[in-house]
Formats: structure tokens, sequence, C-alpha cells
């Protein structure tokens, strides 16, 4: 007799999306009501059930390259409006893939798509990031680093009521970018794991790991790893989250918590089968790249000790000198750096010292003023 089948977790959670052919059946509907049904093809359905959700990947029917996500509740077997790609946008990235793609088969000279160079002056934008980087052209930035709001750190900062909508954002976020960047170029992310405080005394205290999360979004939006360099504050920095305290005090074993005195500055490269070689050697012999060389000491290590810094004018700034290294290391002169969650411009300031041009965003007025104050900008994108 026959051993049964193990049940998968579909159906051990009795979702009423069950197979990846369910999942691709409902998609269809959507693109169907969205006339688009004839344009886009399914790259494989996979089923997340930590969030009970099933992500279609959706892909040019032409190109077959990856132009958004479909979300649907694995248990409702509704499409999650806010979670997928609106078909707006769909429409818009179709137009593009298809423009690029006739514009990479008429190429003879061996051109690659990373030599496209960025039309941008310096420019800083107002607005949602999702949103402000949707309206900019593909492959048209050559560095991505940004520091993104610490989820629920601060009562006063945050915009996010639950954690799984704070990794939503910041996915929308990596896929925009993701299509901004020039092929084989980095994104670099400085993150780091936030301590929710506990609510009273008879709760403890939570601290989550944010960086692992964002990690398998970077995989899953198409980067590869590279490195993780840990940003090392002096001791003192870390006391101020009065973690720790507690054993200090006691010295009772199972209390011990460590004082946070580092953060992650992720690294990573979008996905190509080319060598960074080949953005060297497009530039060999010229006056930009022996301007761009790092002369004198540079970091051997992936231990990076720069002070932190403080303003009154934003709660949470990452210094100047962060920004200038990542900068330095990871760009050429007269490129084009981009940070999505500007604050109040530190990423702006290093670019400009460093003869690189930037694109800055942010959805605060106040941060967008003082970027304009201090940077000289009065209009944006």
């Amino acid at each position: 007799m026959a051993a049964k089948k193990p049940k998968t977790v579909a159906q051990q959670r009795r979702y009423g999306v069950l197979t990846t052919r369910d999942a691709k059946r409902i998609a269809t509907a959507q693109l169907q009501e969205w006339s688009l049904e004839r344009s886009i093809a399914f790259g494989l359905p996979e089923i997340d059930d930590r969030y009970h959700v099933w992500r279609v990947p959706l892909l040019s029917q032409g190109t077959k390259e990856r132009v958004g996500e479909m979300v649907i509740n694995a248990k409702t077997t509704a499409v999650n409006h806010s979670k997928s790609t609106s078909s707006r946008i769909l429409s818009g990235r179709l137009g593009l893939r298809e423009a690029r793609a006739a514009h990479n088969g008429a190429a003879e000279n061996g051109v690659a798509a990373h030599a496209v160079k960025a039309d941008f002056r310096n420019a800083i934008a107002l607005g949602d990031s999702v949103e402000v980087l949707e309206s900019l052209p593909a492959q048209s930035v050559h560095l991505v680093f940004t520091s993104p709001p610490y989820y629920n750190a601060r009562p006063d900062y945050t915009d996010y009521v639950h954690y799984e909508a704070y990794l939503e954002h910041i996915r929308k976020v990596i896929r925009q970018c993701h299509r901004l960047l020039a092929e084989g170029r980095f994104f670099i992310m400085n993150i780091a794991p936030v301590l929710l405080r506990r609510e009273d005394r008879t709760k403890a205290s939570r601290r989550i790991a944010v960086p692992f999360d964002v990690h398998r979004l970077f995989i899953e939006e198409g980067f590869d790893f590279i490195d993780d360099i840990i940003w090392q504050k002096p001791e003192g920095a870390g006391w101020a989250t009065n973690r720790g305290r507690r054993f200090a005090a006691d010295r009772n074993p199972l209390q011990y918590k460590a004082v946070p005195v580092t953060e992650y500055v992720l690294v990573y490269r979008k996905r190509t089968q080319k060598l960074i070689d080949v953005h060297i050697r497009q530039l060999a012999g010229t006056k930009r790249l022996q301007q761009s060389k790092i002369l004198g000491e540079y970091d051997r290590t992936n231990v990076w000790a720069i002070p932190p810094a403080s303003s009154a004018k934003h709660p949470a700034v990452f210094p100047v000198e962060l920004a200038r290294r990542v900068i330095r290391y990871y760009s050429f002169v007269d490129d084009t750096v981009l940070d999505p969650f500007a604050g109040i411009g530190t990423v702006g300031e290093a670019a400009v010292a460093l003869k690189r041009r930037f694109v800055l965003v942010d959805n605060n007025p106040k941060y967008v003023a003082e970027m304009r104050r201090v940077l000289s900008l009065n209009g944006e994108t």
C-alpha cells in the first residue's frame, strides 16, 4: 500500500490558495481586469507562510524580466492591492523594458547597459520614497547609500504600526533601487537591530534583528551579498539604551546583555554576470579614473571605527565620515549617488565634497528645506 503524501504547508493551514496553479489562476483574473494578460507572464509563485500570502512574480512577456509582484492573501484568495505592484506601474515598466530591449538589440558595438550615464544634476525631492523613485529613469544612478528609518525605535520616529508593513516598504524601495541602478553597481545600507522598550514592568523588552530580515529582501529582489562592514562606535555610545545596566549592577547569570556599539553597513551588488573590472576598463586612461583612486590610508578590515553624529534638526543622523568612506570605495568621480531616505542630506554633503552628483529623497518638508538650504538647491526632481 502506497504511503500517503505529506500535506503541504498550505494544506496544513487550510489556506484558500493551495497550489501554484491556484495562485496563477487568481493572478490571471486580476491581469485580465487590468487588460495586461497578454503582456505579462508569471515566474514561480511562492508561498510566504510567515505572512499567509502567495507571492507571484510578474514578468514582461517579451523580455522575461521581472516587472513586479502580485501578493495574494492565502486565506481569503483576494489580491492584496496595497502590497502588489499597481497596473499603472506595471504598464510603465513594460514600456521601459521593451524600449531597453530594443536598444540593447540594436547595439552592435558591445557597449553594455552599465555604461548608461545619468543625466541628473544634483536633485532633491520631497515625497514618498517609492513614489519618487518610480518616476526616475531606469539605470540612471551608480550608487545607492542610505540608512532607512528605524522601526519604532522612538515613539516620535516611525510611520509603521506593524513590523511587516515596515519590511514591505523597505522591499519596495529596494526593488525600485534595483531598477534605477546601473548594471553591476552597488546598494549599501546602514542598518542595525532595534530595541523595542517594554510597555510596563511585567513585560520584557524585545530586540528585532532587522538587518537579517532586510538581507532576505535584498537577495529576493535581485542583489548579491558582498560584505558586512561593522560600524563601531566608542564604548560609551551604547549606554543610552540602558541595555546591560541590570547585569552591571547585579552580575547574575542570564541577565547578561551586551551594550550595542555597532551597526551594520551591508554591501550588495546588483546581480550580473559581468566582473567589476568591466567598469574600470571603461574608464582606463581617463582623468576621471585617476581622480577616483583611493590614495593614502584606507580601511583594511570590515570594522570601521567612526564616532557617531548628532543633530538638533534630525533625531537619527549618521556621520558624514561614514558616507564619505562608502562613496569613495563604491563610486567614481561624476557618478550619481542616490539616498532614498535622505534625512537632512548627509549623503549629499559627502557626495559634493567627493565630486559626485546626488539625488536625495525624503518625505519630511522640514528635512527637505534643510537640505536645500545647506546644499544650496531650490528645485527638485
